[in-house]
């Protein structure tokens, strides 16, 4: 299954998944940012 990459703008973290969107109450856990703070990276 394909995988999918989020970074968070603020902090940098990248957060891998198999969705190809985040889940509408998704947070960063280093810095709390939320959803809308993410941008699809691959």
């Amino acid at each position: 299954m394909e995988k999918h990459h989020f970074k968070c703008i603020l902090c940098g973290y990248i957060y891998e998944t198999e969705d190809e969107e985040l889940p509408d109450d998704f947070v960063c856990p280093l810095c709390g940012a939320g959803k809308d703070q993410f941008e699809k990276i691959d």
